[in-house]
């Protein structure tokens, strides 16, 4: 019987159709994956275990609880509580666990769509696809697959940006506050909801990037199939929560990109190249960890100069240095004053899914971030039009805007 990637493989050179047969001797369950990824976890369990010699790896990574038996003691990964974080499929030596794949249902969308398709790629994104591509190319090669257009998601890192920098500005009014940020990597996320739950009032309650460029794209076409690319499998957990779910139809992995690609015979280096600066370099520079850190203090000493308190800065990498740092918070063992967290090291540039490694990845981000024609939000006109689309007049009104940039952690 083929293994659940070769089938998927199998369905790829079919040029992602399912008009011909289907290959022989595949596992129904599977193909239900490929097809209706979202009945399913991020992570997949695709072969049975008949015993683990390993002592249950799998289930002890979690931190989230979410591999549990079910009536007949089988380990099973609950949806509502998977974060797609991988640390179970890096325990299983076996290779009983895989990442979903949304490849099928994606695409068949962007060719059903009847209003526009748009791409939205992270800030990762720059040289995953090979340092020959530009994003002019890559833009071009995304109108070959069906896609109204590609968005570079770092113009509404730019957008949050601001927005943190100006809850910092309300909220850190004294030595001892202190704020979390809230904007980029959903596992960071869902280690303080579920387990740090009574930290939450420190977390400002924003959007990431990618749920903003998601909401701003359906404001303007309400009928658009809005489809992210990144590095991260959690973001597609991130985009079925309840609150956010209006914003992002589809998320698709680099890899899964890099998959269409060799399927559809796309060579991005071939094409044309579309060339268009829309993000600063602090919103590029998300793409890394201290990025955030950086955008953010940058903005606070642009908008408040006069501020007595900076910000005093701290990251961690992974989920054990982001649980590290907390602990460090609730013992009152730093001084610093805004925090961020990044669940896989080096930020979302050291993602499972990313194409590159960690430091070729970061090397790519500084690179781009220091071409960005504007260095700070501020300087950035498209900011301004994006704010101009939401009807607020200042900057200060991001504090305000409860429809696009606020989601609800209750």
């Amino acid at each position: 019987m083929k293994t659940f990637d070769e089938l998927y493989r199998d369905i790829l050179k079919r040029k992602i159709r399912l008009d011909e047969p289907l290959p022989a001797d595949y596992d129904p369950y599977h193909l239900d994956c490929l097809l209706h990824p979202e009945k399913y976890a991020p992570v997949l369990h695709i072969d049975e275990c008949q015993e683990c010699a390993y002592e249950r790896a799998c289930q002890n990574s979690c931190i989230f609880d979410a591999i549990r038996p079910d009536e007949e003691g089988k380990l099973t990964i609950r949806p509502d509580l998977c974060a797609g974080c991988e640390a179970c499929i890096e325990a299983c030596r076996d290779g009983r666990l895989t990442a979903s794949r949304d490849v099928l249902p994606a695409m068949k969308a962007v060719r059903e769509a009847k209003g526009p398709a748009y791409m939205m790629v992270a800030p990762a994104f720059f040289g995953q696809f090979s340092e020959k591509v530009t994003p002019g190319q890559l833009r071009t090669a995304f109108k070959a697959l069906g896609f109204t257009g590609m968005v570079e998601v770092a113009l509404f890192a730019d957008i949050l940006t601001l927005k943190e920098a100006l809850e910092f500005d309300r909220h850190v009014q004294h030595t001892g506050d202190y704020q979390l940020t809230s904007c980029c990597c959903p596992i960071w996320i869902s280690m303080i909801r579920r387990i740090y739950h009574e930290l939450m009032p420190h977390v400002p309650g924003a959007v990431s990037p990618m749920v903003a460029c998601g909401r701003m794209i359906k404001r303007i076409h309400p009928d658009a199939v809005t489809v992210f690319a990144g590095p991260c499998l959690a973001k597609k957990k991130e985009a079925r929560e309840p609150d956010i779910a209006d914003a992002v139809d589809y998320v698709l992995t680099f890899q899964e990109i890099q998959d269409i690609f060799q399927a559809a015979d796309i060579r991005p280096e071939e094409l044309a190249d579309l060339e268009k600066e829309h993000a600063s370099s602090a919103g590029r520079l998300y793409a890394r960890t201290g990025g955030v850190s950086h955008a953010v203090s940058e903005m606070v000493d642009q908008l408040r100069p006069d501020r007595e308190i900076h910000v005093r800065s701290e990251q961690a990498n992974g989920t054990k240095a982001c649980m590290e740092m907390i602990r460090r918070i609730k013992e009152g063992q730093t001084d610093a004053n805004f925090f961020e967290g990044m669940g896989c090291a080096g930020g979302c540039v050291g993602g499972p899914k990313a194409i590159l490694d960690v430091e070729e990845g970061t090397r790519h981000v500084d690179a781009y971030a220091g071409k960005a024609p504007y260095n700070t939000p501020l300087e950035n006109p498209y900011v301004r039009k994006v704010l101009e689309e939401l009807g607020l007049g200042t900057v200060e009104e991001l504090l305000t805007e409860d429809e696009l940039l606020v989601r609800d952690f209750s």
